[in-house]
């Protein structure tokens, strides 16, 4: 039987992951699927218990399990402690461990609610787009790096390195994406000021050489934020950077209405992944129940279809969600002035009923 690793972490990260094990366990009994799920700590929660953010069950189970559900990590409480034992430090070491170089951020403005973005409704009407982002190398992860010297006269430096090899690679995740969909694919870069960014474009258009039916076209980072606020329609696949990516899809959510409403996938090249909504902990909403689940439920979603090719899964998840949305069904950070308000679990339960075999 498949399993899938749960790791709620910490904030709203149990709140959301509860209620898509709850999804979960409803695909079992629809269509007998015969998921098993297997718990354990990760983050914060892991930290206070183990003494450390990701512990080696966690990671042991990471590494078993066929595919792995995520929560949220970090939260001002870990803030002082150790730089290595910092709740984040878990989420890059699954990402390394784990060789998931391939994040896959979708920005989908669902109809029902186009009045939630701050955008204007014929700006976002009609939002599709993915953004591929290179996950396991570049600043993040790069070397040297340190803060140096005496207090008053310090430095901190990190270090942007990417070799042809991981330009590659991640380059023909977003063309295979881009063949999928419209076959359209725009890379973002700074090629006019870093060298790193000029390998980046060369390695890019030499592997776009395989792909003849794709259109490519380039943009600077700086440009690119400005037009996913202005017209974001013009993009089908973005593929960049980590840092830029991870700039470049929080900035996207915003497109959607809210960034409660955004999962994501980080695949290694087997097609394993670690799926989790894209919001982070939230501790000032933790446990109040105001947490909006359909990111992580959405998440599922795309594990059935990334990583277990289930497509019937996949796509009553999806029914279920946007049934949900048209039925008028809002948590806090989706509802309009007057509309009621229901909690995460609330929530949960209305995609549960509304999931259809």
């Amino acid at each position: 039987m498949p399993t899938i690793a749960i790791l709620p972490g910490d904030g709203i990260g149990p709140e959301v992951t509860d209620q898509a094990v709850r999804v979960i366990e409803k695909l079992n009994e629809l269509f007998d699927a015969q998921f098993t799920t297997e718990l354990q700590p990760v983050g914060g929660a892991a930290y206070e218990m183990h003494g450390h953010p990701l512990p080696e069950s966690t990671l042991s189970l990471a590494k078993s399990a066929d595919a792995i559900l995520l929560g949220a990590v970090g939260g001002p409480k870990w803030e002082a402690i150790d730089r290595q034992l910092r709740p984040e430090k878990a989420l890059l070491g699954l990402r390394s461990e784990l060789d998931l170089f391939s994040n896959l951020r979708p920005a989908i403005l669902f109809p029902e609610l186009a009045d939630a973005s701050t955008l204007k409704p014929e700006v976002v009407s009609g939002l599709d787009i993915m953004i591929v982002r290179e996950l396991t190398g570049g600043i993040y992860f790069g070397g040297p790096r340190a803060i140096e010297g005496e207090a008053g006269n310090r430095k901190g430096y990190n270090t942007m390195v990417y070799t042809e090899p991981e330009i590659e690679r991640i380059a023909h995740s977003a063309f295979r994406m881009a063949m999928q969909r419209d076959k359209r694919l725009c890379s973002v870069d700074k090629a006019n000021v870093l060298e790193v960014s000029e390998l980046w474009r060369e390695v890019v258009i030499e592997v776009g050489k395989s792909y003849p039916e794709v259109e490519l076209s380039h943009m600077y980072i700086d440009n690119a934020c400005m037009q996913l606020v202005r017209a974001p329609k013009q993009f089908d696949v973005i593929v960049t950077t980590n840092m830029f990516g991870d700039i470049l899809s929080d900035a996207a959510s915003m497109l959607t209405g809210s960034i409660g409403m955004l999962p994501s996938a980080s695949l290694d090249s087997n097609g394993k992944g670690m799926y989790e909504p894209v919001h982070g902990s939230a501790p000032d909403i933790a446990g109040q129940g105001k947490a909006n689940p359909l990111a992580t439920i959405l998440s599922v979603a795309m594990m059935m279809r990334s990583t277990f090719a289930n497509e019937q899964c996949a796509a009553a998840i999806e029914a279920a969600v946007k049934q949900t949305l048209a039925d008028g069904i809002r948590t806090g950070d989706i509802a309009a002035s007057g509309e009621k308000i229901v909690s995460t679990v609330e929530m949960g339960s209305a995609v549960v009923e509304r999931l259809i075999g």
